[in-house]
């Protein structure tokens, strides 16, 4: 197939809340969405780069940026055979991973539509519900936190993650803990403590959490097989594992048991099917975390939460949950703690373009 056609948007949605995490937090997103077409087919993509280089260096300037000037023309026009050559002419490009994604998760959407199936039947899934979780952002006080964790267990969501910082943390997963002392518990730290914190992640143990997630720098894995060492609970990694290479290394020196696959983050479905595949093979749960997407990202994360290795909740809320109105059609909503993973054509959820006019900010289309 040859792509003719490619738009790029970026649109304005506001969250129904602010989210907080260690390193800053937001309300406002700036999403960049992909439209490709390949004669009568059409698939979409999201980058979920953020505003502000606080998760990763790409933000939606670069990313704008790196589709202009090199990914779109590189890629536009080439034949390939399916959506796993896309990115072959634009290997060069060093990093701008969630850029590539954008591209390359909407060329499986388009390949998926062409050969007349789903997304998750493309990317192999086999489930047709998915257990999900949910993230809430760091709080002002104790009492804050409590309220929105039980609205969130009253809503039935299978898993809780909950956002820590120095002096944010044994005290307050312990207030959680003592009030839902059987509720599924994480705790994600987006790599705000060093080894020098041992004893506070130590202190953590006693909570009975499922996994403490990236406590320690973003670009680290020897400290952090150092402290899996000296924790009884499991790490999870996340910003440090950007491809299978990253995960093989970290699984040899034991880095973590778990780990967290973004598509968006590693570069697309291709890297994000090798490192399922890795961990399943060597036994490694691993889960499918969420970038505060609009519903493009949310069904192209269900579609690959699908796959067997998935075997822990995601970050994969309703709609609802971060949005008043998405930009697709149906919404994602949850239903008794699962979700149903999308059967139609593609991703299975129609975008709704009559909408985004008024969402958009710029756009530009490129056509060969």
């Amino acid at each position: 197939m040859r792509i003719h056609r490619i738009e790029l948007r970026e649109i304005a949605l506001r969250l129904r809340e602010r989210f907080e995490i260690s390193s800053g937090g937001r309300q406002d997103r700036r999403v960049l969405l992909l439209k490709l077409e390949a004669g009568d087919h059409t698939g979409w993509g999201e980058c979920v780069a953020a505003e502000d280089p606080g998760y990763s260096y790409e933000t939606t300037e670069t990313a704008w940026s790196v589709f202009d000037e090199f990914l779109i023309p590189g890629v536009l026009g080439q034949e390939m055979e399916d959506a796993r050559d896309l990115l072959g002419p634009v290997e060069w490009v060093r990093g701008h991973r969630m850029a590539k994604a954008g591209l390359e998760m909407a060329a499986w959407d388009l390949e998926a539509r062409r050969r007349g199936v789903s997304l998750a039947d493309l990317l192999g899934g086999r489930a047709g519900e998915i257990a999900v979780g949910v993230s809430v952002g760091l709080q002002p006080t104790d009492e804050a936190l409590l309220s929105n964790v039980a609205r969130y267990v009253d809503e039935g969501y299978a898993r809780i993650k909950i956002k820590i910082k120095p002096g944010r943390d044994v005290d307050m997963l312990g207030a959680v803990r003592q009030a839902f002392p059987d509720l599924p518990m994480m705790a994600d730290a987006n790599s705000a403590y060093t080894l020098d914190d041992l004893g506070v992640l130590k202190a953590l143990d006693r909570l009975e959490l499922m996994m403490i997630e990236q406590p320690l720098a973003h670009d680290d894995l020897l400290d952090h097989s150092r402290l899996q060492r000296s924790l009884d609970t499991p790490i999870c990694l996340d910003e440090s594992i950007r491809s299978v290479r990253d995960a093989e290394l970290a699984l040899e020196l034991g880095a973590g048991r778990i780990i967290n696959i973004k598509p968006g983050r590693v570069g697309g479905f291709s890297q994000a099917r090798a490192i399922h595949d890795l961990c399943l093979d060597r036994g490694v749960p691993v889960w499918c975390g969420g970038m505060l997407e609009s519903g493009v990202g949310r069904a192209h994360n269900l579609a690959l939460a699908s796959l067997p290795g998935f075997s822990l909740p995601g970050d994969i809320s309703a709609s609802r949950r971060y949005w008043e109105r998405d930009v697709v059609d149906p919404e994602f909503e949850l239903r008794g703690g699962t979700m149903t993973v999308p059967d139609g054509l593609g991703m299975g959820v129609r975008v709704r373009e009559e909408d985004l006019p008024l969402l958009t900010r710029r756009v530009e289309v490129f056509e060969s």
